[in-house]
């Protein structure tokens, strides 16, 4: 017998006087799904995803919970089993970092020891340290802020996690970072989480499966991939925009497929001259570092003629802060990021950290090159 699916609408409907704000709707959400929901505004996104949490009530129809319909739940119960995160994070001013986080497991009545435990594991896990526990959030950056919402939600364990566009406010650079952190923790927590956005590169990126509304009605359920390549009406082509349909073509690649396989690599125990010796024959001036073949950073030539002494050892003037992208990722997240910092290549990783490659400007420039103008220099040479 199959599980029952963590969150099902069933012929749902909110009619707002003659304004029809959500159509019959149908959706079954597996557990550790990450759903996207998607629209103009109007569509009826929001409204859908309120739901949810008994903040708004269905016209017609019912929505299970975990099998059950949460018509016959009580809202505060039902409320304290999933997370909600919003755009403008909603920390408590007045309460300290620790209390923000604990908020809900104070509620159900967690002891003192275990809210601290969570507390101090959750901070870590977004790599933020154990003494912002006792600030304020006033204290803190926008990220800072954004990541300590997003682990707040994640506090009292729950299995469902609401997101209502809760990266818009943030710069680019920001917004990227939280938004990796979200899928990082989505995947290792195995947690279900449904997202609001009006953005389809913030939805192609982080969806299992992207649900495109318009006019109330969902008129496309589909994961990314599909999605992408087989959009299934013209308000649908629209919200992706010309741009990513014709970058669909490699949308599907992993970074992998264009990645150089002879990264030039030194480890952090060897010389500065070794450095100097490797540099010189492989006629390059910044080299990468590993220990074990994980990268965990680099040197370049600049560092070394600032530092350098006979007995000097590269982790002596090893820099840490190396951007870096996963072997599996998609080449459209990796080109995109690339182009962003201006950087002539970026170090690629396995799933373990160890260093597998390189992917260079030049090949992603290659790579555009074929998809843009290579049909069309293959037809010019098919002279008659």
């Amino acid at each position: 017998m199959s599980k029952e699916p963590i969150i099902e609408f069933k012929n749902i409907k909110k009619v707002y006087g003659d304004n029809v704000a959500v159509d019959t709707a149908n959706l079954a959400i597996e557990a550790g799904e990450f759903i996207c929901f998607i629209g103009t505004s109007g569509s009826g996104k929001t409204t859908l995803m309120r739901m949810i949490n008994r903040m708004l009530k269905p016209t017609e129809g019912k929505i299970l919970f975990d099998g059950k319909d949460i018509a016959a739940m009580n809202p505060i119960h039902l409320r304290r089993q999933i997370g909600y995160v919003i755009q403008n994070i909603g920390l408590m001013p007045h309460m300290t970092i620790y209390e923000n986080i604990t908020l809900v497991p104070k509620l159900l009545k967690w002891p003192e020891e275990k809210k601290k435990a969570k507390a101090k594991e959750l901070i870590e896990l977004v790599e933020l340290p154990e003494s912002f526990l006792d600030r304020y959030p006033s204290e803190l950056s926008g990220g800072q802020q954004q990541r300590i919402g997003v682990i707040r939600a994640l506090a009292a364990d729950q299995d469902v996690i609401l997101m209502d566009e809760p990266f818009g406010a943030l710069d680019p650079i920001t917004r990227e970072g939280i938004q990796d952190l979200v899928k990082t923790l989505q995947e290792k927590m195995g947690k279900t989480i449904v997202l609001v956005t009006h953005d389809m590169d913030e939805a192609l990126k982080l969806a299992s499966r992207i649900v495109v509304m318009d006019n109330g009605q969902m008129v496309q359920v589909a994961t990314p991939d599909d999605i992408l390549h087989h959009p299934a009406t013209e308000f649908v082509e629209k919200m992706i925009g010309e741009e990513r349909l014709m970058q669909a073509k490699v949308d599907i690649t992993p970074v992998k497929s264009i990645m150089l396989k002879d990264p030039v690599a030194i480890t952090a125990d060897q010389t500065i001259s070794d450095a100097i010796t490797l540099m010189r024959h492989r006629r390059v001036d910044t080299l990468l570092v590993t220990e074990d073949n994980r990268l965990t950073g680099y040197i370049d030539l600049e560092s070394i003629s600032h530092q350098y002494r006979k007995n000097l050892l590269v982790s002596d003037i090893l820099k840490e802060d190396v951007f870096r992208v996963k072997e599996d990722a998609l080449l459209r997240d990796a080109s995109q990021r690339i182009l962003k910092r201006g950087l002539k290549y970026v170090p690629v990783v396995d799933n373990d950290g160890h260093l597998t490659g390189i992917v260079t400007r030049a090949a992603l420039v290659d790579m555009m090159y074929d998809i843009i103008w290579g049909s069309q220099e293959l037809e010019g040479g098919q002279d008659e």
